[in-house]
């Protein structure tokens, strides 16, 4: 149940970060690493739609239990060898 709580609230964020990504920059300003390597006037906003993406991607994974398997796989192949 959880999972789907959780998984609901980040797609929800998620999807808000994308579609109002200037609402994003006026309350919480631009980002300095943002603006120096995504080479666009908007660097910032392109920044704030790259993480609601990421937010998206891992909240559907959430929602539909993906995540912990594709968590566990991960952190295996980095700490165990």
């Amino acid at each position: 149940m959880k999972q789907y709580i959780f998984g609901g609230l980040g797609l929800a964020l998620g999807m808000a970060m994308v579609i109002k990504s200037e609402v994003f920059l006026r309350t919480f300003g631009r980002i300095d690493w943002f603006e120096e390597n995504l080479a666009t006037s908007g660097g910032t906003r392109a920044g704030y739609k790259i993480i609601g993406v990421l937010f998206i991607f891992f909240s559907l994974m959430a929602l539909t239990g993906l995540f912990s398997s594709f968590a566990g796989g991960i952190l295996t192949k980095i700490f165990v060898r």
